[in-house]
């Protein structure tokens, strides 16, 4: 079995928690891992060279899923726009090109750790997640877990990373600092701004997104 992993920070908590139930459970000898921004993971998935990931939205409407994703309340801090006169996609993302387009909002897209940090630095951007609460009223999907196979299997994860609280072990946390340059106490600020579990609310803003989109075709 091939999970899809992206190892921007937003998930840290996921892998946490992968690393446990796959030890646990026995399936750490079946689980491998192949590693890539949301943009890579998604064609490798499509392609069925991955089983399972977190899908961007915009990719993942008709395909199987769990009501695990990547979600944003309010505000997120790693999907920006840096305002200016053109408009600049992000090759890693597929989802935040597209609710820039939805929300007519020019300039250059920036997601991710490297957006965190630019958050970070205090330097003028608007948070698209956000922008779309302040129009909608409504949390922002970023992603879904989506899964080609073993349903039963996914929602055994679901259900299990749901009802935990997850705490990231400080070896851990230290290594995410190093790797992405922030500071372990900014890391976890940030995912105070990160939800996972796809609700009623989160589905209409899901549902609302992708009527959206089908406007702007």
């Amino acid at each position: 079995m091939v999970f899809g992993k992206i190892e921007y920070l937003n998930l840290l908590p996921f892998h946490v928690f992968m690393k446990r139930f796959t030890s646990n459970s026995g399936q750490s000898m079946s689980m491998n891992y192949k590693r890539g921004v949301p943009s890579k993971i998604n064609k490798d998935f499509l392609s069925r060279r991955v089983d399972a990931a977190f899908i961007s939205s915009v990719k993942a409407r008709k395909h199987q899923h769990v009501n695990l994703g990547i979600i944003a309340k309010k505000e997120v801090r790693s999907v920006l726009i840096i305002p200016n006169n053109d408009n600049v996609t992000d090759t890693e993302s597929a989802t935040s090109n597209v609710l820039a387009r939805v929300l007519n909002i020019k300039g250059e897209v920036l997601i991710g750790d490297k957006a965190l940090r630019y958050y970070l630095q205090n330097k003028p951007n608007i948070d698209l997640a956000q922008e779309w609460n302040i129009k909608h009223n409504l949390p922002f999907v970023f992603a879904l877990l989506c899964y080609h196979k073993d349903k039963i299997l996914y929602k055994k994860i679901q259900a299990n990373f749901l009802k935990q609280k997850i705490k990231i072990p400080q070896y851990i946390l230290k290594e995410a600092s190093t790797r992405t340059n922030i500071s372990g106490v900014d890391i976890l600020s940030y995912l105070q701004f990160i939800s996972y579990r796809l609700d009623k609310k989160a589905q209409l803003g899901l549902k609302k997104f992708y009527k959206e989109v089908q406007r702007i075709k």
